[in-house]
This record gives C-alpha cells, sequence and structure tokens, in this order.
C-alpha cells in the first residue's frame, strides 16, 4: 500500500496540517482507524489543557522539563540531566548510567576501570592488533583441540 502526503483541515483552528506518509504508516501499524483532527500545535496544546484539567503531571502544576548542565561523577564529560542534582549523589552521563545498569549488581566497576580493561587490540583496530586478536581467540581452541 502506498501512501502519499495528505492536507487536512484542523478542527481547532481550521489551518490546514499535512498528515504525511510516515504518519499514515505509523497509524496504520497501531491500527488507528480515524485520521487526525488537529494539527501539531493544537493537538499539544489540548495534551497541555487535558493533563491540567486532570491535576496530573507537569503541566498541571505549571512546570516545564528543565535540563541541568553538570559532569559526569564517573568519567568527567559535560553532560546534561532532566533533574537538579543534589550535594553527595553522583550524577552520571548517558554513557557511564548505561554502563552502571548493565554491570552486575555487586560489582562497581567505573568507565574508567572497564576501558583499562579492554584489550589493547581491540581498541586499536591497526592489522597487527587484529592478528593478535585472531590469535588470542583461536589459541584457546588450539588448546582444547590438542587435549582430545
Amino acid at each position: 500500500m502506498d501512501f502519499v502526503d495528505r492536507l487536512l483541515s484542523c478542527a481547532d483552528c481550521r489551518q490546514e496540517f499535512i498528515f504525511t506518509a510516515g504518519e499514515q504508516l505509523f497509524f496504520l501499524d497501531k491500527q488507528f482507524k480515524n485520521d487526525p483532527k488537529r494539527c501539531k500545535p493544537c493537538k499539544s496544546r489540548r495534551a497541555g489543557m487535558v493533563a491540567a484539567a486532570a491535576g496530573v503531571g507537569p503541566a498541571a502544576a505549571g512546570i516545564s522539563r528543565t535540563e541541568t548542565r553538570t559532569q559526569c561523577s564517573e568519567c568527567g564529560v559535560e553532560t546534561t540531566v532532566p533533574f537538579k542534582p543534589t550535594q553527595g549523589r553522583p550524577v552520571l552521563c548517558r554513557q557511564c548510567f548505561q554502563v552502571k545498569r548493565v554491570a552486575s549488581p555487586g560489582a562497581s566497576a567505573t568507565t574508567a576501570d572497564l576501558i583499562a580493561a579492554t584489550p589493547i587490540a581491540i581498541l586499536d583496530p591497526s592489522s597487527s592488533s587484529v592478528d593478535l586478536v585472531t590469535e588470542m581467540i583461536s589459541a584457546p581452541v588450539d588448546s582444547l583441540a590438542n587435549s582430545n
């Protein structure tokens, strides 16, 4: 089924807006039956009013989401976080947070520790390094083959 961009009229502001082919595919994937009634600005304005009327979320309190610039406690890179950091608690960049999240609960390996533990051959993709990695991988297999 081929989708083409279509012009629709907004139910609130009566302005025309484009219902793109990508949006139509999304609607089909989600099995939505009806086309959108509102343009994006009217839709977001309405969503904010609904949240405020329901008394939930940051829109209800009149608070917009703020980003705070800070330094990562692990690697020292400057990053932004969606909260105001409190003193005495570590703040992690996205990469360090992912590493810490993947690490086992009992281990407290830092990003620097993981990088230091990574063989230099993996960090340096030169041809001699590739040979070293091949040697490292094939060595245990050879020793197992000789033990039989």
